[in-house]
């Protein structure tokens, strides 16, 4: 699905005023379903645009199919420009710090009579609640929601190795767009939506939550968890590599057992149930290291595949540029660097993790560059090249 026309949101129009990751990948979720996005950016770019190291990525990753407009938001004329689109939008989309989009002016509540119909969604921090009005990152979420604490050893809590928070919480916005843009059609109003990173990292650990609440013992961090299966953790293999197996039903425990010729494990009926295997790991594991340790980390996973047993190699991200899979399946989307050393250079990240009829959702605007689409866009609202210019010499906007 390369065009914006037939895709599932076309003609919905989208105000996005974020930066970072949590409020884009929202912006993202729907721009790549056909709405057209347009991102507001300050006179200079996206601050997101000038992330070293681990943040250099959050730009091209969570901003395709969108379109850039540079404005001044503290100019009067900046404002009225914004406040002109905002009466065409169906969504309006802002991850800043609590009480900004007010004191700018777009608040929901400074919105809302002008614009019953406006779909308003906030990225935050927290719900309400004593805590909402404090900053959060995804880093504290994670730290203060559980997260961290059950990803790392003991004493040593630990934040997952990406945004997957930010991403979570931009994914639930875009829920409840799509849910109200929905409910819509029935009331003819909007509504005010606020998603949040510490929610989602309570929505998270829910399964741990409930580990307590059936069984009265805290779950333990993952290193250290007592597995519900006896087989389900990384091997080395022969050659000094590693693999993940899981055998994790009474089938595919026989499966394995036939398929790595381990007769005398197949014939041992205290090993027959899964709880029998947990019960007896200790001794099962040491068997299972030895035949994997028998084999090369290809001869292994092609063993694996053919058995149909869970397995997975321990893949580094650049390598995923790579997978076969992906590039069967359109699950990298052809795009351009906008920003730092290697702009202009083409590259490939991940399309959204969704198919719809049979097909996945691609690229109909690459990545913008700051201001990309500033002309373009006002003069869709009515400005005339005069006006374009003279906001541009002003610079209440800007444009590449």
């Amino acid at each position: 699905m390369s065009g914006r026309q037939g895709l599932p949101l076309a003609g919905v129009r989208v105000i996005e005023f974020t930066h970072m990751v949590m409020g884009p990948a929202a912006g993202l979720i729907l721009a790549d379903l056909g709405a057209d996005v347009i991102k507001i950016e300050p006179v200079d770019g996206d601050s997101t645009r000038r992330l070293p190291g681990s943040g250099s990525g959050y730009f091209p990753m969570y901003n395709r199919n969108k379109r850039s407009l540079c404005v001044d938001l503290k100019a009067d004329d900046g404002r009225k420009l914004v406040l002109r689109l905002i009466q065409d939008a169906d969504v309006l989309i802002e991850n800043f710090r609590p009480g900004t989009m007010d004191r700018l002016g777009f608040g929901y509540q400074a919105l809302q009579a002008a614009h019953p119909r406006l779909i308003y969604c906030s990225e935050k921090g927290f719900l309400g609640g004593p805590y909402e009005n404090r900053t959060a990152l995804d880093e504290v979420a994670q730290m203060m929601g559980g997260l961290a604490y059950m990803t790392g050893p003991p004493g040593q809590p630990l934040r997952a190795g990406t945004s997957v928070i930010d991403v979570q919480g931009g994914m639930f916005g875009a829920v409840g767009i799509i849910a109200a843009l929905h409910q819509r059609h029935a009331t003819g109003r909007g509504q005010n939506i606020v998603a949040s990173l510490y929610e989602s990292t309570v929505f998270l650990v829910g399964q741990h939550m409930a580990q307590y609440a059936v069984t009265g013992k805290p779950a333990a961090p993952m290193p250290v968890r007592v597995s519900a299966w006896a087989i389900y953790q990384v091997f080395e293999t022969g050659d000094g590599q590693q693999v993940f197996v899981g055998v994790v039903s009474d089938k595919q425990w026989k499966d394995f057992c036939s398929a790595f010729e381990l007769h005398d494990l197949a014939a041992d009926r205290t090993l027959d149930t899964n709880n029998d295997r947990v019960a007896h790991k200790e001794r099962l594991l040491p068997i299972i290291k030895s035949v994997f340790g028998k084999y090369t980390k290809q001869e292994l996973m092609a063993k694996l595949e053919k058995t149909g047993l869970p397995f997975a190699p321990i893949t580094k991200p650049e390598e995923l540029f790579d997978d076969p899979h992906l590039a069967a399946n359109h699950g990298l989307l052809e795009l351009t660097v906008t920003d730092g050393p290697r702009t202009g250079e083409k590259t490939r990240l991940p399309a959204l993790p969704l198919e719809m009829d049979g097909a996945r959702f691609g690229v109909h605007q690459d990545v913008p560059r700051a201001g990309e689409h500033t002309r373009e866009i006002l003069a869709a609202a009515g400005y005339t090249r005069a006006q374009i210019e003279e906001l541009l010499s002003r610079k209440v906007i800007a444009a590449p």
